[in-house]
């Protein structure tokens, strides 16, 4: 599966923590991040990551264009919704095109766990059968 990961400023450490504690399972996959969260999931874990651009550059355009040609299976963006910031990326965009595209998403912890367990079972192979 490819996998993306994004987080916002304030929750980059989260992203990291939480790719150091699922680093066995997110191996076994093509990872691909904005810039700023893939280098920084990438020192922690030795994990091999495709870095776009920071998201301030437009790496979450880049994103958001690898989800609309269905390079994207899973999109794992830890968002801050109380306290943005302008150069954060785009949110809502993200969030539509996930919908429009039905790929899972995860915007918080909660969610993320959740889905990589799915991951790891094998739950998440729902992407044959709609082609």
């Amino acid at each position: 599966m490819n996998i993306a990961l994004i987080a916002h400023d304030s929750k980059k450490e989260l992203m990291v923590q939480f790719c150091i504690a699922y680093c066995g399972v997110l191996s076994r996959h093509n990872i691909c991040a904005t810039g700023t969260t893939g280098k920084l999931v990438s020192e922690s874990t030795g994990l091999q990551i495709q870095r776009f651009l920071s998201g301030s550059q437009g790496g979450d355009q880049q994103l958001a264009s690898s989800i609309s040609c269905n390079e994207i299976d899973l999109l794992m963006f830890f968002r801050d919704p109380l306290h943005p910031k302008a150069h954060e990326p785009n949110d809502a965009n993200l969030l539509r095109l996930c919908d429009v595209h039905n790929i899972p998403l995860a915007t918080n912890i909660a969610t993320a766990e959740a889905l990589i367990h799915a991951l790891e079972r094998g739950d998440l192979d729902w992407r044959e059968y709609m082609h």
